[in-house]
C-alpha cells in the first residue's frame, strides 16, 4: 500500500481528528497540516501556495508524533495476558505455530494445540485481523479493539497462561492488507503489538519487530529467528490490470535492486544471527519462501532479495534448519535445492487456525501446481508441529487438522 491509495473521505475525516487533536490550526501551521494531507494521500500544494513558509522535509510518523503523544493519555493499549517464560536451558523436542487467526471466529484450536503439550508456540502473522473495518483513521482503532477482543477469548487467555509464545506480525495485524514499509501508522501499529504482546526491551528499541532467541543446551541449540517482513518492505509491484483477472494473485515480480523486504538493518542482524553457534535454527517468516508458484505475496514478489535470503541460510554456521511460515490460507510441506546445491531446504507452512478459505483439498492442490510442494494444499483449519529427535538428528514436521488429525508428515536428517 502507498499512503495515495487511501479513500480520500476516510483520509479527510483523520487529518480533520489529527489537527483538532493537536489543537493546530491549519493556516497557522501550514507545514505540519500539509505533511498530515500528505499522509492521508491528498494534495497539500494548494495549501502551501497560501503561504510564504519555507519547504522543510517532515515525514508523516514524524507530523503524527503529536497525535500519538496526546493519544497515548486518552487510551489504554490492550494486553494480552500472562504468558510464561521460557527457559534458556529447555532442551526443546517439540514445537507448535499456527497463524491466520481471526479474533472474531470460533477460537477451539487453542485447546487442540495445547493437547499436543508443545514446549513452546509460535504465533507467526495475521494474529488479529485488526484492519476488518478500518476507516484510515491514524489511531488504528480497529486494531486497538480487535486486540481488545482476542484478550477477552478465554480460550485464548487459557493457552496464553500455559504455553510460553514467541511472535511475529503479517498484514492483517500491521494495519492493512498486503502494506509494507510505506505504510504510514506503522509506529503505532508495532506499539500496539508491542503492549499487546509484552515485546522484549530489544525488540521495543529499534523499529520492525524482529527476534532472535537461542534456547536449549550445548549440543540441542535451538535459535528462533523471527523475521519482520513488514516493517521495511518496499512496495509490491500489481501486474497491469486485464479484463480476466489472474486466478493465482496480481502481483510481478519486484526485479529493483534498491527494492527489499527486510530493509539494511534486518539484514545486517540477520547475518550477525546466522553466525552464531547453534545446532538448529528455525527462520519464521509470515509470507511464504520458496514457492514461486503463486502472485499473491510472498519472497517471490522480491527475486533478488528471495535469493539473498537463501544464499545467507547456506552460508550459516553448521546447523540443521526449518523454514516456517503462514498467510496462505493454507498448509503444506516445500523442498528445494539451495543455491550452491549444498543442501535441501524445508519450509513448512501453515495457515490458518480459524478462517479457512476451502475445504476442497484436491481442488486447492490441482488450483496450485508447484514442483517444490512435497504434499497436498490444504486449506482447511490446521496447525504445525515441529518434533526434535536430537539423538537421530531428525526433524519431524507434522500438519495437523482441527480434530489433531495429521493431514501431512515429513522428516528429515540434518
Amino acid at each position: 500500500m502507498t499512503t495515495k491509495t487511501l479513500r480520500q473521505p476516510a483520509a479527510m475525516r483523520h487529518v480533520r481528528a489529527l489537527i483538532a487533536m493537536t489543537e493546530i490550526k491549519m493556516p497557522r501551521f501550514p507545514l505540519l497540516a500539509a505533511t498530515a494531507l500528505a499522509a492521508a494521500g491528498l494534495a497539500a500544494a494548494p495549501l502551501l501556495a497560501q503561504t510564504s513558509a519555507p519547504t522543510v522535509s517532515l515525514s508523516a510518523e514524524d507530523a503524527l508524533t503529536p497525535y500519538y503523544d496526546q493519544l497515548r493519555q486518552r487510551v489504554t493499549l490492550p494486553v494480552a495476558g500472562p504468558n510464561p517464560a521460557l527457559s534458556p536451558v529447555t532442551t526443546l523436542t517439540r514445537i507448535a505455530f499456527g497463524s491466520c487467526n481471526h479474533h472474531l471466529a470460533p477460537q477451539h484450536m487453542w485447546a487442540q494445540i495445547a493437547a499436543q503439550s508443545p514446549q513452546a508456540f509460535l504465533l507467526i502473522g495475521d494474529n488479529v485481523y485488526g484492519d476488518t473495518g478500518w476507516n484510515a483513521d491514524a489511531g488504528l482503532e480497529s486494531l486497538r479493539a480487535a486486540y481488545e477482543k482476542q484478550a477477552s477469548h478465554p480460550e485464548f487467555r487459557d493457552f496464553r497462561a500455559r504455553f510460553p509464545m514467541m511472535v511475529t506480525w503479517d498484514d492483517h495485524d500491521y494495519g492493512l492488507n498486503d502494506a509494507g514499509g510505506n505504510f504510514p501508522f506503522k509506529r503505532w501499529a508495532k506499539e500496539l503489538f508491542d503492549t499487546f504482546w509484552g515485546s522484549s526491551e530489544e525488540v521495543r528499541a529499534r523499529p520492525g519487530v524482529y527476534e532472535s532467541r537461542i534456547i536449549g543446551p550445548e549440543g540441542q541449540r535451538v535459535q528462533f529467528l523471527l523475521l519482520d517482513t513488514r516493517y521495511f518492505r518496499s512496495d509490491l509491484k500489481r501486474a497491469e490490470w486485464t479484463r480476466e483477472r489472474a486466478p493465482l494473485g496480481s502481483y510481478v515480480p519486484n526485479t529493483d535492486p534498491a527494492a527489499t523486504v527486510l530493509g539494511d538493518e534486518q539484514w545486517r542482524w540477520l547475518e550477525q544471527e546466522l553466525a552464531k553457534p547453534a545446532d538448529l535454527r528455525i527462520v519464521v517468516s509470515s509470507t511464504q519462501v520458496l514457492t514461486e508458484a503463486h502472485q499473491f505475496e510472498g519472497w517471490t514478489n522480491f527475486p533478488l532479495e528471495r535469493a539473498r535470503l537463501l544464499t545467507m541460510l547456506e552460508g550459516r554456521a553448521q546447523s540443521g534448519l526449518v523454514i516456517l511460515s503462514g498467510d496462505r490460507h493454507a498448509g503444506a510441506i516445500y523442498k528445494d535445492k539451495a543455491p550452491g546445491g549444498s543442501e535441501d531446504i524445508w519450509e513448512f507452512t501453515s495457515s490458518s487456525l480459524n478462517l479457512a478459505f476451502s475445504s476442497d483439498v484436491e481442488a486447492s492442490t490441482k488450483r496450485e501446481p508447484d514442483p517444490r510442494r512435497i504434499t497436498k494444499f490444504f486449506g482447511i483449519e490446521n496447525y504445525g508441529l515441529v518434533d526434535i529427535d536430537w539423538k537421530a538428528r531428525t526433524l519431524t514436521m507434522s500438519l495437523m487438522g482441527n480434530t489433531s488429525n495429521t493431514l501431512a508428515q515429513h522428516s528429515f536428517q540434518w
